[in-house]
């Protein structure tokens, strides 16, 4: 935690896990750009009084020029619905809960500098982190980031699964109140996360896993992530989102496995003090998709006690859930006699072992009583291996809130 020397201090407000646009195994394409802006939606997880961009090109080949950036909030859905909104549907939600993320409140736009400078390069494999911008925020609300890329980039370093949507245009309109006809991709592109100035000894989780936070199989850009879902249970502190779709827990494969990231994504998080963790699934499951054995529960066993051990190490405190069921998974080769009892024995393990602060029972909440090898229909995504709205929410609620003692 960064103390801004007036009772406040800089923690992480949102967080965004990124992988590299050159993975040999690929649940979304990334993009390049030239001469094009993209605008952004960033949930919130909690507010402050400032905030500071963090850009990534963390898996760049070359040197990034972002020529502009700005920031703004995004409209609440209050008041008349444009026609281009009214006639939006995503799944089962409306475009006024959607609030379709091209238009921004003109009177909260800031422009975001770096080192004093409107543009910055930032140099293969590097980070930058923005200037304060004076802007309050509060937690759910919605921080549109508009980046003007004026070069040729290559591909880019991106969130692959956000459950949000990037909206594209030509030329450089950060500062534009709305992107009619934009392209609209469902990425999020060179953000790795925004910090907010808060409350010195806000106390923030780090969620440190896979799809199952990143939030596949919820209602896209309705914030029905089974994080959402937590911080909303929250009387105090918040939770930012490291899930990355497909992460390991042990080997690299999309993203870099857990044991390799947990420093960065985790560990490092300003103002961090809780590490949820959701791995397994893929260790379990995806290995078959390429016809490889499964990790064993002993690999996975180990893994865990290595990364309950690393952060507990680091002052932090860690929470595990089970994991999930899969049995179901419409993916060919995902489900296995193998891969189904390991997870049984690794669950079995995570309840009873000592190797973490509490647990959450998330396999217990979404599976099906007669058959838990299974999630409950009610709760299934459609592919078997993935939680819809209501199955995040079950998980979102799964966490006993004196187990985290946010704040």
């Amino acid at each position: 935690m960064t103390d801004a020397g007036d009772g406040r201090a800089w923690v992480a407000g949102f967080r965004s896990g990124v992988i590299s646009p050159y993975e040999q195994i690929k649940l979304a394409e990334s993009r390049g750009f030239r001469d094009e802006t993209v605008r952004q939606a960033l949930v919130l997880a909690g507010g402050g009084d400032q905030v500071r961009v963090r850009l990534t090109n963390r898996h760049g080949r070359e040197p990034l020029t972002i020529g502009a950036a700005r920031v703004a909030l995004r409209p609440t859905g209050d008041g008349p619905v444009p026609e281009t909104e009214r006639k939006a549907r995503i799944g089962d939600v409306t475009a006024r809960e959607v609030r379709i993320g091209d238009a921004i409140v003109p009177e909260t736009e800031r422009e975001v500098r770096f080192g004093g400078a409107g543009e910055v390069t930032i140099p293969a494999g590097g980070e930058v982190v923005g200037d304060p911008v004076e802007l309050a925020v509060r937690a759910g609300d919605h921080l549109v980031l508009s980046l003007y890329l004026p070069d040729e980039t290559e591909p880019a370093t991106f969130s692959h699964q956000p459950m949000e949507t990037a909206h594209i245009a030509p030329g450089n309109q950060v500062s534009a109140p709305a992107l009619p006809g934009a392209e609209q991709v469902a990425a999020r592109f060179y953000v790795s996360g925004v910090d907010v100035r808060a409350p010195r000894g806000t106390a923030i989780g780090v969620a440190f896993g896979d799809s199952w936070f990143e939030g596949v199989g919820t209602t896209m850009g309705a914030d029905r992530r089974s994080v959402d879902v937590l911080n909303r249970r929250l009387p105090r502190g918040w939770v930012v989102n490291q899930g990355i779709a497909g992460n390991r827990l042990l080997v690299d494969e999309i993203g870099e496995h857990g044991l390799a990231r947990l420093e960065r994504d985790a560990l490092s998080v300003p103002g961090a003090t809780h590490v949820l963790v959701h791995f397994g699934i893929n260790d379990l499951g995806l290995p078959g998709m390429a016809g490889e054995p499964p990790a064993t529960a002993e690999d996975l066993i180990a893994g865990f006690t290595e990364l309950g051990g690393r952060v507990r190490a680091a002052g932090m405190r860690v929470l595990a859930a089970t994991i999930g069921p899969f049995a179901g998974a419409i993916y060919p080769g995902v489900s296995t006699p193998e891969g189904v009892a390991a997870r049984r024995r690794v669950n079995e393990w995570i309840r009873t072992g000592a190797a973490f602060d509490a647990v959450f029972d998330v396999a217990k909440a979404v599976e099906k009583p007669d058959e838990p090898d299974f999630i409950r229909p009610e709760f299934d995504a459609g592919d078997g291996m993935h939680l819809n709205d209501a199955g995040a929410q079950a998980m979102g609620a799964s966490v006993h809130l004196a187990d985290l003692l946010i704040g």
